[in-house]
């Protein structure tokens, strides 16, 4: 596994480069948010995760994560804070990390979420699937397409633009059984692989930046049910096509 740790504390990264090493991972390690980006941007395509602490000289966490963003949707970062504020962890993922772990913390625990991370993309990107009818797609709703080999999702034919990958894990895992609703404990523990210990904001901000990418080519199909979670349920949607000829016979 290849990763980019960007910590401006040393000693930090120094301690976790020797439980890396243990790990047999390819790390490098950026120490300011202008050295991150410039590494970052060298091989946008070559990192397999990277770890981001939000507290960083030259730019700050939150700057980073957006300029990795506006490169790549995909690859995976996981937000490293000192800091208790909720709203400063809820705006992180809202930035477009998948995950984060507050400091200080244990090497082992940051060794497993780095994992449970990596394993799920992996999977996500290494899953066979059976051609079906139209030969692409492996979840399918009456306005859905869905494929997991791709990684595209297109609602009434419109593509879902920049996915992350727990958005479209969120998505995914959601779709594969309309109109039942999971609770967050439920979406945790099948899109993150592991117990997040009751935090639930991790959801609530996904679901929200899904959301957003949803409705700029479609109607909303993520449902609340108040009190109990999300599901999705595209029914009572009228497809363009359909809603056009509706529209020459009146």
């Amino acid at each position: 596994m290849k990763l980019l740790m960007i910590e401006d504390n040393k000693a930090v990264s120094e301690m976790m480069s020797m439980f890396f090493q243990k790990e047999d991972w390819d790390v490098t390690f950026a120490y300011d948010g202008n050295e991150a980006v410039d590494k970052f941007k060298e091989d946008p395509t070559g990192w397999d995760i990277i770890t981001l602490d939000l507290n960083l000289p030259g730019k700050d966490g939150m700057q980073v994560a957006k300029e990795i963003r506006e490169v790549s949707q995909t690859v995976p970062i996981i937000m490293l804070t000192a800091r208790d504020s909720d709203s400063d962890q809820v705006l992180g993922l809202e930035m477009g990390a998948d995950d984060y772990v507050t400091k200080p913390f244990s090497p082992i625990t940051l060794i497993a979420r780095i994992k449970a991370l990596h394993r799920r993309v992996e999977l996500g990107e290494g899953e066979e699937h059976e051609e079906n009818g139209n030969g692409a797609y492996d979840v399918t709703t009456e306005h859905l397409q869905l494929s997991t080999k791709t990684r595209e999702a297109f609602l009434d034919g419109k593509q879902i633009e920049n996915l992350t990958p727990k958005e479209f894990d969120l998505l995914k895992t959601l779709a594969q059984k309309p109109k039942q609703v999971f609770s967050r404990e439920q979406l945790l523990e099948l899109v993150w692989d592991y117990e997040y210990y009751g935090d639930e904001r991790t959801v609530d901000a996904h679901i929200k930046k899904l959301r957003q990418k949803i409705e700029k080519v479609g109607p909303q199909v993520i449902q609340t049910v108040w009190g109990v979670g999300y599901k999705y349920d595209d029914t009572g949607i009228t497809a363009p096509n359909d809603a056009d000829e509706k529209s020459e016979t009146e």
